[in-house]
């Protein structure tokens, strides 16, 4: 007698209480980021990991052929008539960033990233133990009651409570700023390369993140800009389609770009969230591209690091999420991290979403004392 042992998965579990079309609805959409919007090829998948692990067998004559309907009776789904193809809507890259959200928090509920505080506090003013002396402008919600009598009793008498201005106490607090964030991603073939998909937690990532902000954050903003062989700005439809392409790697004319976004916006906050693995590999030089594939090149390298002193000017502080652990890569990294005072963090793709969240939350606080 023979055994074989996989790793658990509970989207096959076929105790779930979920629906049929709900079991199929998460596995798609997960096939349907990764095909880069291509429907058809997601179902091809789809249909693959039913034949290999027999998912519709539980479902009491639910088959492939039903859920393709429901996808588009529900709204999912369209043929296009132009193309001659079936597409996604809006509403499929609606719940698809909605997806991504939700396995960003639950990494963070998992306490997968760093030290920084998670975002559960939401919006507004966050109450610290620490306390201080009260000043004109305070908000008397964050008196503390304990301290301030505790002051007055000290020169008060059995008969008679004298409460002055001094007595009072109040909790110190961490405000919440407005910020301006653009989110560079890295669309050089590298992202694919070595047997390793990078691309998709990248785009999840920038999905969930989107999304937290048009939720959460409505007076903040966030421009999003791939780059390859150049930077272009892209929308937030458009993060679940995005395909890595056979491109080198132009971080210069990201920063550049990132940073022209950043100098129209009227922000207290202004940050460069970039999503790398690569080294910088090629730029534009007299009209042409100037590209270099073998090492680190300094005169790219120095031009980056240029760009990178011009955002500190600017107070635009660049935070690099490089997933790759190469140690001349690092060593690049440390120099542009140098040139503007920002920060690096060397994250593996399952944490990649905890920290950059972590980090997005931290930049908009300020302390108040």
């Amino acid at each position: 007698m023979h055994f074989k042992y996989s790793e658990w998965d509970s989207r096959f579990d076929r105790s779930s209480s979920k629906s049929p079309f709900d079991t199929l609805w998460d596995l798609f959409q997960e096939l349907l980021t990764i095909s880069g919007g291509d429907v058809s090829q997601a179902l091809r998948w789809l249909n693959q990991i039913d034949e290999e692990y027999e998912i519709t067998d539980q479902f009491d004559g639910y088959g492939m052929g039903d859920f393709i309907e429901d996808l588009k009776e529900r709204g999912y789904i369209r043929f296009d008539d132009q193309e001659s193809i079936m597409v996604p809507t809006a509403k499929t890259d609606r719940s698809i960033r909605q997806k991504s959200l939700e396995e960003i928090f639950n990494q963070l509920r998992k306490g997968a990233a760093g030290d920084h505080k998670t975002p559960y506090t939401g919006k507004g003013m966050e109450r610290q133990p620490e306390t201080r002396s009260w000043k004109p402008g305070d908000d008397t919600a964050h008196i503390d009651s304990s301290g301030t009598m505790m002051n007055m009793l000290k020169h008060s008498s059995l008969d008679q409570f004298d409460l002055r201005e001094d007595d009072l106490e109040v909790y110190n607090t961490d405000h919440y700023t407005s910020a301006s964030t653009v989110l560079l991603i890295d669309l050089s073939h590298s992202m694919i390369l070595y047997g390793e998909d990078r691309i998709t937690p990248a785009k999840k990532v920038a999905m969930a993140l989107s999304e937290l902000i048009m939720n959460n954050y409505a007076k903040d903003s966030l421009d999003i800009v791939a780059f390859g062989n150049e930077a272009w700005k892209i929308e937030v439809k458009d993060l679940p389609y995005l395909k890595v392409g056979p491109y080198h790697t132009n971080t210069l004319h990201g920063l550049q770009m990132a940073r022209h976004i950043l100098q129209r916006k009227k922000y207290s906050n202004k940050q460069i969230f970039m999503i790398t693995d690569g080294k910088p590999s090629c730029m534009f030089e007299n009209g042409r591209l100037y590209k270099n594939s073998f090492g680190l090149d300094r005169k790219i390298v120095n031009k980056v690091l240029d760009e990178a002193v011009k955002c500190k000017r600017e107070q635009i502080s660049i935070t690099t999420f490089m997933i790759a652990r190469d140690p001349y890569l690092q060593n690049f990294v440390r120099e542009l991290t140098d040139a503007n005072q920002g920060r690096a963090y060397y994250s593996s793709l399952n944490k990649l979403g905890g920290y950059i969240f972590e980090d997005y939350i931290r930049n908009r606080r300020k302390n108040v004392r």
